[in-house]
């Protein structure tokens, strides 16, 4: 198996250009320590500004006439320094993520600036700023389900574009999509939205972070954590944004590289509801009216399509779907709408709240008549719901399913068992029963609905 290697940054080149050389030095000189630097690069920026000083030309860079500074961080008061671009840390006295890093840096939505979005890193609250009061509600299973729809849509790793959403497309970004923070944060700035907890505590939604403060371009990295893949808790599936794409796979604790640095956060502002990925319990936020309708164009309209695919309406897709608005979406979500038994303005096929709300959660009847795990006749086929059946979940009914699937010719990926805990090989016979059905895509996605069960215990 090949092992990942994350590095944020490519090396300068030996390119003698001023940007070049200052890119050169501040990457000697490190983060200061009260930022989360390592004492040994605070060391050594003293000794690289008292040498430059002293008139060493560094990446090409010609000295130029000395000037007289006071930095807490680089150099005592009245110590010379031939450039004072070398001094890059902050004179403000604020507690923050340090210079912009090759992720970014923390800063606001992508497209979104103004009131309600980040602020610049220069404004970054410190720790002790960050209450939870003061950060948005949500619930794990809605940290999951937001996970999820950067794993379908398959977005690209880059480190200076943005996905739809303005949330910028390397592995903190990710974090902060799926946190749903107000803005961009980096690896150096997320513990401080979150609670350092042991490892053996982790639940869907939390993070494995691991920052490197002596050259956070070397190895720093994050994961969400989706649930354990069995019991021995030696492995997670882990959701997270890395080369080439957003992805979805089972990961050694804590991870391929570095494993024993990476440390377990929870996000402040969790809130109970939904407590396992995908428990239905709670519903992801509904994005508003304008992102559904003529002329829309974003991941939601994506997901909309797939949950309705997922609940009967696969007919009235000749391909997809996709980000795009069409009159496939309408007709399908119309459907959807008239199974519910709703008439006039609430079928018209444009998703409200309430539409959206039981289409995230497994709620309501299906197209063709069949309920959801909240419709009335759920009991018909027994099937419980879609949150017994999710990973970290462990109950009788994922037992009883796994021996349905051993009776129906579909438990070759057991190595023993089945047992009460959901695991990967749970999930992959319920795949390869789907499949059987000659469903494809997210209608065999190896998490059984009300069809998939119905199918197997008839």
């Amino acid at each position: 198996m090949s092992v990942p290697v994350f590095e944020e940054i490519e090396p300068a080149s030996d390119c003698g250009c001023a940007g070049c050389a200052r890119q050169r030095r501040d990457l000697a000189l490190g983060l200061p320590v009260r930022a989360g630097g390592h004492p040994a690069a605070h060391g050594a920026r003293r000794a690289l500004v008292l040498v430059t000083a002293a008139g060493v030309v560094l990446g090409g860079a010609g000295t130029g006439m000395a000037d007289t500074v006071t930095d807490s961080d680089a150099a005592g008061p009245g110590t010379v320094a031939a450039d004072p671009a070398v001094l890059t840390a902050p004179t403000t006295g604020r507690t923050g993520p340090g210079p912009e890093t090759p992720q970014g840096g923390a800063g606001p939505l992508h497209g979104a600036p103004g009131p309600g979005s980040a602020p610049s890193p220069d404004a970054t609250p410190t720790t002790s700023q960050i209450s939870t009061a003061s950060l948005r509600k949500t619930t794990r299973a809605e940290i999951i389900n937001r996970a999820k729809i950067w794993v379908a849509d398959q977005v690209p790793y880059s480190m200076e574009k943005y996905w739809g959403d303005g949330y910028r497309q390397d592995c903190s970004g990710y974090i902060s999509m799926a946190w749903n923070l107000p803005g961009n944060e980096w690896t150096g700035s997320l513990d401080r939205f979150a609670d350092r907890i042991d490892r053996a505590d982790l639940q869907p939604g939390d993070i494995l972070l691991f920052h490197n403060p002596a050259n956070p371009t070397r190895g720093s990295h994050v994961t969400i954590f989706g649930g354990w893949t069995d019991y021995t808790h030696t492995s997670y599936i882990a959701y997270e944004q890395t080369k080439p794409r957003t992805r979805k796979q089972a990961t050694p604790l804590a991870y391929w590289e570095n494993s024993d640095r990476y440390l377990a956060y929870r996000y402040k502002g969790v809130v109970s509801g939904g407590g396992s990925a995908g428990s239905g319990t709670s519903a992801p936020p509904y994005p508003g009216t304008a992102r559904f309708g003529p002329g829309a164009n974003n991941t939601y309209v994506t997901q909309l399509g797939k949950l309705l695919v997922q609940r009967g309406a696969k007919k009235y897709y000749a391909q997809g779907p996709g980000p795009r608005w069409g009159e496939a979406d309408r007709r399908a979500t119309q459907a959807f709408q008239l199974a519910q038994g709703w008439k006039g303005t609430a079928a018209d096929g444009l998703p409200g709240p309430r539409t959206w709300a039981l289409l995230v959660s497994g709620q309501g009847k299906d197209i063709g008549g069949s309920s959801g795990s909240g419709g009335s006749s759920a009991t018909a086929s027994g099937f419980p719901g879609r949150g017994y059946f999710r990973p970290g979940q462990s109950n009788a009914y994922v037992e009883k399913l796994g021996k349905q699937l051993m009776k129906r010719g579909f438990g070759k990926h057991y190595a023993s068992g089945p047992g009460p805990r959901w695991t990967e090989a749970d999930r992959r016979n319920v795949e390869a029963f789907q499949r059987a059905q000659g469903w494809r895509g997210g209608a065999a996605d190896g998490y059984p609905g009300p069809e998939t069960w119905r199918r197997l215990f008839r």
